[in-house]
């Protein structure tokens, strides 16, 4: 298909760009990204890590800009140009409520990621504590700390959690996103994957048919609903399917690459 006209793409990363098991981007789809670039296509990351989770064989590819946290930070080039956190005068008390209703998590910064300083009874919240501190992150302060700004959160619940009364306890600020399994991914209410390329978008001045988007999970539904042009990768949480324009291959069998190819942008 032949596409002329210069685009804004926008890339969720895990599931996406990178492998959920290895963490790897192929090949392939670093040589889509720059021949995108190269077509005059602007590329943004559109992702629910904050920034200072995102890896650096991602940052390393030079993106146009960040869109992160689930629409709270956004950069272009080396401006941050949106930045949004918890406020100051509720978001210690979610802490408190994560214990108090018996979810564990993480908070999630710009600088920084923060766990408990309590052995997590969910070997997920382990793991991911592990990867992080891999990273250089959780590692300086605990949440019990209560010294840092942050600007979603992530938690895992089970039949000892009362999910509910927190997710009554936070509806001011936070509404959750079912990435099932007993994981919420807790984002700041008035924004969203979509929220974000709305401002790209009107940044730039783009028309909607510019835009396209490229995701595989719960997360990614407000930028699918958003969007006209949707790429799903095969993998991908079946919440997408309604709104899903073009059903790719897998991140490993080149699903990023077949895509751009299909749309004529590379």
């Amino acid at each position: 298909m032949e596409k002329k006209q210069k685009a804004a793409l926008f890339f969720d990363i895990d599931g996406t760009l990178i492998t959920e098991d290895t963490k790897k981007i192929p090949e392939s789809a670093v040589e889509a990204l720059r021949r995108a670039k190269e077509n005059g296509h602007k590329v943004f990351i559109n992702t629910g890590r904050t920034i200072c989770s995102i890896p650096s064989s991602i940052k390393g590819l030079k993106f146009s800009g960040l869109l992160c946290g689930c629409g709270t930070y956004i950069t272009y080039g080396d401006e941050v140009l949106f930045a949004s956190v918890v406020p100051e005068e509720r978001r210690y008390q979610y802490i408190d409520e994560m214990r108090k209703c018996n979810v564990e998590g993480l908070l999630e910064g710009t600088d920084d990621v923060y766990f408990s300083n309590r052995i997590s009874r969910f070997e997920e919240i382990e793991s991911t504590r592990r990867y992080m501190a891999a990273l250089g992150l959780g590692v300086e302060m605990a949440m019990e700390e209560k010294n840092f700004e942050y600007d979603k959160l992530l938690i895992r619940a089970d039949e000892k959690s009362d999910k509910e009364a927190f997710f009554g306890a936070i509806k001011e600020d936070l509404i959750p996103i079912d990435r099932t399994g007993g994981v919420y991914e807790c984002i700041q209410k008035d924004y969203s994957k979509a929220t974000c390329i709305e401002f790209m978008r009107k940044y730039f001045q783009l028309d909607m048919d510019q835009i396209y988007v490229f995701g595989d999970s719960s997360n990614d539904l407000a930028m699918f609903e958003y969007a006209q042009h949707t790429v799903a990768m095969k993998v991908h949480d079946p919440v997408l399917d309604v709104y899903t324009e073009f059903l790719t291959d897998t991140v490993e069998q080149d699903g990023i690459y077949k895509a751009m190819e299909h749309y004529g942008l590379i």
